[in-house]
């Protein structure tokens, strides 16, 4: 079976990859602290791609289709496409979360990263990181506490009136919109940490 075929497929065949990769250059020492920082990459990459997918891509298709009185209209991707980029948005915004936090807890600076490098004012990649930590944890609440619920809404995932849908497109517009623009700050203070920052 062609790996290519299937989600699946293509997933196990990039870890596998991936792994074999490893071992032929870096050899059969595990380095911990990489790991966590691959899975935090690549969940935040499912993340933010998908929240600049919904808001450089969809919501602007779907408005168009909206607006074309001819036109097939945007039911397929807001019963098909959207549910489906919505189960990977949220987990992969979690995952994103978790593995940030345990990659900071496990090279002993998730205490001084949300402490924005106060504890230990020596190190500045703790005040960048901790930036960017501190926008990814806001990026995550208005994914689970706004986002989510108000697009359930919109998708009749759960039952609304057209007057609490009308709401509910605002508040979760608003609060992608939000997510996008505080993600170009996020990635920024992400790569600081690791490249020392921008500005020297």
């Amino acid at each position: 079976m062609n790996p290519l075929n299937s989600v699946r497929g293509v997933i196990t065949g990039g870890i596998v990859l991936s792994v074999v990769i490893g071992l032929a250059t870096f050899g059969v020492n595990w380095n911990l602290a990489s790991f966590i920082a691959w899975l935090h990459v690549l969940a935040g990459i499912t993340w933010i791609g998908l929240l600049f997918y919904f808001n450089f891509v969809q919501v602007p298709a779907l408005a168009d289709a909206a607006a074309d009185e001819g036109g097939p209209g945007g039911a397929g991707i807001t019963k098909y496409v959207a549910p489906r980029a919505l189960w990977w948005f949220r987990w992969g915004a979690v995952g994103t979360w978790l593995t940030g936090a345990y990659y900071l807890e496990t090279v002993g600076r998730l205490h001084h990263a949300f402490a924005l490098g106060l504890l230990d004012t020596s190190i500045q990649n703790d005040t960048w990181i901790g930036i960017g930590a501190w926008l990814g944890t806001i990026m995550l609440l208005n994914v689970w506490a706004l986002i989510w619920p108000n697009q359930k809404k919109i998708l009749g995932i759960v039952e609304a009136t057209a007057d609490e849908i009308a709401s509910a497109r605002k508040v979760a517009f608003i609060a992608s919109r939000t997510n996008t623009l505080l993600a170009f700050p996020m990635l920024m203070s992400m790569v600081s940490y690791g490249h020392a920052g921008y500005f020297v």
